[in-house]
């Protein structure tokens, strides 16, 4: 009977062969300080944004789609303009 492949199995590597420990090699390393993994890249923001589901006319869509990456940014900045001016307008109307 032939003998089954060793599928999904890694082949047997000699601990000697393992590459060198460059500076490459800890500059990518996770740091600890005690038990506590110290995260990289950007802080948590102070008011982070949320995740929301909103209907909008297929023109309004593609139109702001068709503005190019970065639309949803725009749309936000847009948004927040408007709420100004409202605010602007409730004061003198």
């Amino acid at each position: 009977m032939p003998r089954k492949q060793d599928v999904g199995r890694k082949p047997w590597t000699d601990p000697d062969d393992a590459p060198e420990l460059t500076d490459a090699f800890f500059a990518r390393a996770d740091i600890f300080d005690g038990p506590k993994l110290i995260r990289r890249g950007r802080p948590p923001s102070p008011s982070p944004k949320r995740q929301v589901t909103l209907r909008l006319d297929a023109d309004v869509l593609t139109g702001l789609r068709r503005t190019g990456p970065g639309w949803q940014t725009r749309a936000n900045a847009a948004l927040k303009a408007w709420l100004a001016g409202q605010g602007q307008q409730r004061r003198t109307g």
